[in-house]
């Protein structure tokens, strides 16, 4: 038996390497994908271009420009001198933020009474915005209480002076520190993702692909009269694109390590556990796609139907807990969701089997219930 699966795994092989599409398949998606989520697909917003509108113009405002120049997360790059000229700079999209320090900033501070800076933000990406106004209000909010603190310290006192000493008001501060990841940068979040789309992408359509070209070629009909039972086929056409994925998921791994500096803080044999659970799921569909389709092309068409809802559905982009209810449900039944859960724990969080065990267990329901559903239509449409 386990001779026959070895020559039907080295005839794969043999086949994969040797057709340029299979070649193509092979190295273009891990190497594209690690390039465009690693450098290109950026969402970290640092040195945000923008214009400081000072209506004040006295040292307390002043000093609030200076808490803007000194953070990493802002460029000022214009002076608007009125409205006319900050409509302008929006406009032209120069500037994405505008800080506006209206007229009494200091007066009100020296009396104690409320003031307020105004933070204007180009809201054509929401992302951006968003965390544009977030770190403009996270540097307004320290200044706040640095003139806080500076008001609640007590005055010195003469050594000659009598009289009760003067009372200290009482200053509630708040300190943040993120966890996993501190620098909140991008690429951490999205690399440990590009192993999931890979696996994903690269085993459903070689899969699919490859068994679709027995048919096409009109080669199946020549294994089918071999002494090669089904079973002994399916796992010799399956076992190559499994090994191909986790070579593809161990690349991945090794670059986030040396290229990207992103942190794998788990176990590297609980990821590879996790990765073969994952395939069960994968080559599942690969296989069924391949049931259904007549032609290579039908085949890879077929997979990009099935791929790009199942990513986009996974939490690889967009947080599922942002997604409608109804969808938020839909998620439920795609594999995809539960392996990009474990692969960003293993990497940011370091957890164990202690918390992944129902992702887990997730995976191998559908791992068996699909790969065995596709193998029983694989062996009908076989009779």
């Amino acid at each position: 038996m386990w001779s026959r699966i070895r020559e039907i795994v080295r005839k794969e092989f043999i086949q994969i390497l040797r057709d340029p599409r299979m070649r193509l398949l092979l190295f273009g998606p891990p190497i594209f994908q690690l390039v465009l989520f690693g450098y290109a697909v950026n969402l970290d917003v640092e040195n945000a271009a923008t214009a400081w509108m000072d209506m004040d113009n006295t040292p307390e405002s002043r000093e609030l420009l200076a808490a803007f120049q000194a953070s990493r997360y802002f460029g000022i790059t214009g002076a608007p001198g009125n409205d006319r000229e900050v409509r302008d700079l929006m406009d032209r999209g120069e500037v994405q933020a505008v800080i506006r320090v209206l007229p009494g900033f200091s007066r009100d501070i020296k009396r104690g009474d409320t003031t307020s800076v105004q933070i204007l933000v180009d809201g054509t990406n929401s992302n951006t915005a968003s965390i544009v106004s977030s770190y403009a209000l996270r540097i307004v909010a320290g200044y706040a209480g640095t003139l806080g603190s500076r008001r609640s310290s007590p005055s010195p006192v003469p050594p000659a002076a009598s009289g009760p000493a003067p009372s200290v008001i009482p200053v509630l501060t708040a300190q943040y520190r993120v966890w996993f990841n501190p620098d909140l940068k991008s690429r951490v979040y999205f690399v440990p993702g590009v192993i999931v789309t890979i696996i994903a992408l690269v085993t459903i359509m070689l899969t699919a692909m490859s068994i679709v070209r027995e048919k096409e070629i009109g080669t199946m009909e020549q294994l089918m009269v071999t002494p090669i039972r089904p079973v002994e086929l399916i796992v010799g056409k399956l076992l190559p694109f499994a090994i191909v994925g986790v070579i593809d998921s161990a690349l991945v791994v090794a670059a986030a390590l040396l290229v990207f500096q992103v942190p794998v803080r788990g176990s590297f044999p609980l990821l590879f556990a996790c990765t073969v659970l994952f395939l069960l799921s994968s080559l599942g569909v690969g296989l069924f796609l391949s049931t259904i389709s007549r032609t290579q092309q039908q085949a890879m068409m077929m997979s990009f139907v099935f791929f790009l809802p199942a990513m986009l559905l996974s939490g690889f982009a967009f947080p599922i807990r942002n997604m409608p209810e109804p969808v938020q449900f839909l998620t439920y039944l795609n594999p995809l969701r539960y392996f990009m859960r474990i692969v960003r724990d293993l990497f940011l969080k370091g957890v164990g089997v202690e918390t992944l065990w129902q992702p887990m267990a997730a995976l191998a329901v559908f791992g068996v219930v699909i790969l065995g559903l596709s193998a029983l239509r694989f062996r009908k449409t076989m009779d």
